[in-house]
């Protein structure tokens, strides 16, 4: 609306102007001696004057137009081969994303023939060479964008995964480093705290995550979890050297990671020895509230050294009470009780895991052969939970990268990872448990070689003792295979629950608790 106004308002302006210069009087002579002589009023001369300033523009523009040619020609030649090599780029990234590497690598050559010099050209023909698994070409393409400012961050990344994946972790950890130098990014503040903590250089990773934090390279929660565990890391190195400043560092991850069990038990522990003993049993008791753990459980039962196993059993009783239903809390407290030599209290904690419903784990049969041998000593019922602890589920364990520890440790011992290990239940292969144990019969020599029975990993049903002859209490024993957590151990023919069967030699098995 307000441009058509101001648009109404030049015309009439113009209008106004032309008539006001047609009404003024008078005349305009030019004269050029022995040429020509014009009159004509001023309206003609204004008129005259714009006519020419028009002819001479087009002549000037024409002029130029015809001096210009050349470079129109040229700059419409690289326009065009500029839109073509886009066109390329395109049909490029499509392929190599959609796993096409003959039309990708086509594309590729087609773009960097008509963009020589173009940044997605490189990275166009980096792609295409790993998708094409030649990592020289790969490698080439990475470092021609290294050495150019605008892509110098997207080649020294690129040669990083290059390097990682050739092994070269020293050549992985310079551009790395490198990266970080230049811009703290995420990957490669992850990859230069890796390689530090892989190299057990808790201080030097612990400065790198922060340096992250403030660059906020990393979120505050990562950064925080990183701390505590590079922390629980340097305290386990200083818990003999230096205590004072080993319990500072526990207690600090403590408090920046309350799941981390392995901070709170070093604290705790290291709290025990210089006398705490209330400020450990506190941190313990609201820890374990959180996440009962064996750790824990181990770590409060040896608050105050020289204690009787009465004592024991009554700080598991109190321990027990954050969780009474958990099964460490129930482990925990048969365990303790065992101790006592009160078989009935240790049956009680334990009877809920080895109901008609549940299926015991290895600590848990292994658990309840040993409250049996403690009260009866070598019989029948021992020898059957020990044959179903080898079949049993496994019990959770520190994992990282598929290796199974007792100990957690802050970085894997495959990738080198920071904060890789997770309390978790080891997956079971079906096919691959242990196989049941089988009868052979009396040879005059040597025991025949049994070949082993492949079972599914299935909780199987208690066998039924049941009396057998006297005369067969004489047989052959047989070797089974050795179960994951335990040493081979020698099974005879049934006997009657009441007979000890045949005396082992030697250790006849490990405990897995």
């Amino acid at each position: 609306m307000w441009r058509l106004i101001i648009f109404l308002a030049l015309l009439a302006a113009l209008a106004f102007g032309v008539a006001w210069l047609a009404d003024q009087p008078g005349d305009i002579t030019l004269a050029i001696p022995n040429y020509v002589t014009v009159h004509t009023s001023l309206f003609g001369a204004v008129g005259a004057v714009l006519a020419a300033a028009v002819v001479l523009s087009l002549a000037w523009s024409a002029f130029r137009l015809i001096f210009r040619i050349p470079s129109i020609f040229n700059y419409a030649r690289h326009a065009r081969r500029r839109r073509k090599g886009y066109d390329a780029l395109t049909r490029g990234m499509v392929a190599a994303g959609a796993g096409d590497a003959r039309a990708a690598r086509k594309a590729a050559n087609e773009a960097s023939r008509h963009l020589p010099k173009e940044p997605l050209s490189l990275l166009l023909n980096a792609q295409v060479a790993q998708l094409s698994g030649d990592r020289a070409a790969a490698q080439s393409a990475f470092s021609a964008m290294a050495k150019r400012e605008e892509t110098k961050l997207l080649g020294l990344r690129g040669l990083h995964i290059e390097a990682q994946r050739r092994g070269d972790e020293e050549a992985a950890n310079q551009f790395a480093r490198e990266a970080h130098r230049i811009a703290a990014l995420p990957w490669a503040g992850e990859a230069v705290v890796s390689h530090q903590a892989a190299h057990a250089d808790w201080e030097g990773a612990l400065a790198t995550v922060e340096a992250n934090a403030r660059a906020k390279a990393i979120d505050v929660a990562t950064a925080q979890r990183e701390r505590a565990v590079l922390e629980t890391a340097i305290a386990q190195q200083r818990e003999l050297t230096d205590p004072e400043g080993a319990l500072k560092l526990a207690t600090s991850a403590a408090k920046r990671a309350p799941d981390l069990v392995p901070a709170t038990a070093l604290a705790a522990r290291l709290m025990t020895r210089r006398g705490s003993l209330r400020a450990a049993a506190k941190m313990i008791e609201k820890a374990y509230a959180r996440e009962p753990h064996p750790d824990l459980a181990e770590a409060y039962l040896d608050i105050r050294a020289g204690d009787s196993n009465a004592d024991r059993y009554t700080r598991a009783k109190t321990l027990a009470r954050l969780a009474p239903d958990h099964i460490e809390s129930r482990l925990m407290l048969a365990r303790a009780a065992l101790a006592t030599r009160d078989f009935d209290a240790a049956r009680t904690a334990i009877a809920p895991l080895i109901g008609a419903d549940a299926r015991p784990t290895v600590r848990v049969c292994v658990l309840m052969a040993d409250i049996e041998e403690a009260q009866f000593g070598e019989t029948g019922a021992v020898r059957e939970w020990l044959t179903r602890g080898s079949r049993a589920p496994r019990d959770p364990a520190w994992i990282a990268d598929g290796v199974v520890s007792a100990l957690w440790a802050p970085v894997s011992p495959v990738t080198g990872k920071l904060d890789a290990f997770r309390w978790t239940t080891p997956v079971e292969q079906i096919g691959l448990a242990p196989p049941e144990p089988v009868l052979a019969p009396v040879a005059p020599a040597a025991p025949r070689t049994i070949e082993p029975i492949a079972i599914e990993a299935t909780p199987e049903p208690e066998p039924e003792l049941a009396p057998a002859p006297i005369e067969e209490a004489k047989a052959e024993p047989v070797i089974i295979d050795p179960p994951p957590a335990a040493r081979p151990v020698v099974f005879p023919l049934p006997t009657p629950p009441d007979d000890p069967g045949a005396e082992p030699d030697g250790e006849t098995r490990r405990r897995a608790y």
